[in-house]
């Protein structure tokens, strides 16, 4: 059973200790934010005025399409279309995207704002959050299949995560060893990760968008080719002794 007064005091108390001890306020930002609009949006279930039954499934198409990329309409030049691209990045289709996508923001975007600094990593973000939907998108020019969701820019984090912090440990849950929780370095997780999302794409073949494996993979990419061309003059952060929070499922 919960204590839910012991949890309330357990937040409070992570939430202080990241603003005193100066946390990284941009990954936060993003997580909090993505979080709010998907709890005001109609998808989560929580907001009485989208009524409910073919009502709400009408709110909720109406929903993707207003801030959702189209593929078929981004080429249009409108001024719309062309921000849709950036408004994706904060709309979610559900809580398992929603709680996916911002586990791995957690755990990984901290160390990555900290390393580039606040304003360079929110430009960071946005930039390949950006490409990475334009990139599938132009890749499925004709669809007219709504797409949204972080994972571009996460994918983006990751990649710069792996350049910079190659060797730091992270907590890893993979099926195939039943779930269990095991620390190895950044390196082979993100690899690992990154061969499972390559895989994906040949795999789709020409169906068509489902999952935007595409997007994870263009955005790994540029993350990855930014930080190493930003940072290759400088030391990357190569001792094992640091670690992330949380976990990542590959």
């Amino acid at each position: 059973m919960i204590d839910r007064r012991a949890a309330a005091a357990r937040l409070t108390s992570g939430l202080l200790r990241t603003l005193t001890s100066g946390g990284p306020p941009v990954a936060y930002a993003l997580i909090a934010l993505c979080c709010l609009v998907f709890l005001i949006s109609p998808l989560s279930g929580f907001n009485p005025s989208y009524g409910t039954a073919d009502a709400l499934l009408a709110a909720q198409a109406g929903y993707f399409e207003r801030w959702g990329v189209i593929p078929s309409e981004l080429w249009d030049g409108s001024a719309r279309a062309l921000l849709t691209p950036l408004t994706a990045l904060f709309v979610h289709g559900s809580w398992l995207h929603l709680l996916g996508n911002m586990l791995f923001l957690y755990v990984f975007g901290a160390m990555t704002e900290e390393r580039m600094g606040h304003v360079e990593f929110t430009l960071f973000y946005l930039g390949c959050g950006y490409l990475a939907l334009v990139s599938y998108a132009a890749a499925h020019a004709t669809s007219d299949q709504t797409l949204v969701g972080a994972s571009g820019a996460i994918s983006a984090v990751l990649g710069a995560f792996l350049y910079l912090f190659p060797r730091v440990r992270v907590t890893s849950l993979f099926p195939f060893l039943f779930f269990l929780p095991l620390r190895f370095p950044a390196w082979i997780v993100l690899i690992f990760w990154f061969v499972l999302q390559w895989l994906a794409v040949r795999g789709a073949g020409s169906g068509g968008p489902g999952v935007a494996y595409l997007a994870h993979v263009v955005g790994f990419a540029l993350g990855f080719l930014y930080a190493w061309g930003r940072y290759r003059r400088t030391d990357r952060v190569k001792t094992p002794a640091t670690a992330t929070e949380g976990e990542s499922q590959p």
